[in-house]
C-alpha cells in the first residue's frame, strides 16, 4: 500500500451526525481503550437569507462527547468546503482539541483571499489552524494510528484521514452510487481527483469508507459508509476499471451542467479561516458578497 501505515487490525467506533440542511455528515472516531476522539468534518448552522448563525448541528456532537464521556483530540477538515460552514471554534471552545487541515490550505487562503479581497490583515500562512498535515503525515487519536492521505481534485488541500479501518473520504468520493465530487471550484482539477481517487481505492478492500456528504440517489435513504471494494465494484464514476481519459471528460461535462453552490460565499470565507467568521473594523462578524467573481 504505498508507503502508507495501514493498521486494520485496529477498530475504531465512528458515530456520524447528518445534517439536512447541507446533506453533510460529520463523524466521531474515537478509541473504545482510551475514550479518547476527534471530529470530522463538523457543521455550523446558517440562515444565510437572514444572515443568522446557530449550533443546533453541533451541539448534537458536543452533547454525544459529553455523555459518552469521552476526550475530544482532534478536530479535522478534511478540506475547505463550499457547502457548509465549520464548526470547529465553537467545538474546541466547548471541549479543546486541536484544529487540523492540509497545509496546501495556504493556497486556497492565497486564491480566495484575493477574491474576497481581504487584504494584508488576512494571513495566508495556515495560522489559524493548530495543524497543518502533509501527505502521510501521522498523528494519534488515543492509542489509534492516523494519517493523512494528500487528495487534490475537488478542491488542491483536499486530504483523506485514515484511521485504524476506517477512511474519512472527504469529497474525494461519494456513494457507489453517488460517484464523485465536482471539480471546477478554482483549484479543482478532474484528472487529479482521479489519481486520488485511485489512491484511496489501494487501501485495503474491507477498509471501511465514510462520506462527507450524500444526496439519496434515485430516492434511496441516506447512506455515508462502504467500503474499498464495494467502491472498486459499484462507482458508477470510476468502478470496473474506467479509465482517467473517460473520467475527466465525464467530469468536465458534468460540472459545466452544475450551479453554484448556495453557501459557497459564507463557507468559503468562514472555513479558510479554520471556522471563525470574519470581522468588520469594528469588531462585528461580517459577510461579504463579491460580485461576478465566482
Amino acid at each position: 500500500m504505498s508507503g502508507y501505515p495501514v493498521d486494520m487490525k485496529q477498530k475504531t467506533n465512528v458515530e456520524a451526525f447528518f445534517d439536512e440542511a447541507t446533506n453533510t455528515i460529520s463523524y466521531v472516531v474515537s478509541d473504545p481503550d482510551t475514550k479518547t476522539c476527534a471530529v470530522i468534518d463538523s457543521v455550523m448552522d446558517i440562515d444565510y437569507a437572514a444572515g443568522r448563525i446557530t449550533y443546533e448541528h453541533a451541539d448534537k456532537i458536543i452533547a454525544f462527547i459529553r455523555e459518552n464521556g469521552l476526550t475530544l483530540e482532534w478536530i479535522i477538515e478534511t478540506h475547505v468546503h463550499a457547502d457548509h460552514l465549520s464548526a470547529a471554534p465553537y467545538i474546541q471552545g466547548s471541549l479543546g482539541g486541536k484544529i487540523g487541515v492540509g497545509d496546501q490550505i495556504l493556497v486556497v487562503q492565497d486564491t480566495f483571499g484575493k477574491i474576497f479581497n481581504e487584504g494584508t490583515e488576512f494571513q495566508r500562512d495556515g495560522s489559524q489552524f493548530d495543524a497543518l498535515y502533509k501527505d502521510g503525515d501521522t498523528y494519534k487519536i488515543g492509542s489509534l494510528n492516523a494519517f493523512a492521505m494528500y487528495t487534490p481534485g475537488h478542491t488542491p488541500a483536499c486530504m483523506v484521514h485514515v484511521v485504524g479501518d476506517a477512511a474519512f473520504v472527504g469529497d474525494t468520493l461519494f456513494m457507489p452510487d453517488g460517484g464523485s465530487a465536482r471539480a471546477d471550484f478554482p483549484g479543482g482539477d478532474a484528472g487529479e481527483l482521479y489519481d486520488s481517487i485511485l489512491k484511496v481505492l489501494k487501501l485495503p478492500d474491507d477498509m471501511r469508507l465514510f462520506m462527507c456528504h450524500d444526496y439519496g440517489p434515485n430516492g434511496r435513504d441516506i447512506a455515508w459508509e462502504t467500503t474499498v471494494g464495494e467502491e472498486k465494484e459499484h462507482n458508477i464514476h470510476v468502478g470496473k476499471g474506467k479509465t482517467r481519459e473517460e473520467f475527466v471528460k465525464f467530469r468536465t461535462e458534468r460540472d459545466a451542467t452544475l450551479g453554484v453552490p448556495k453557501l459557497i460565499i459564507p463557507s468559503l470565507q468562514v472555513n479558510m479561516r479554520a471556522g471563525e467568521v470574519p470581522r468588520d473594523p469594528d469588531g462585528n462578524p461580517m459577510l461579504k458578497v463579491p460580485v461576478n467573481k465566482l
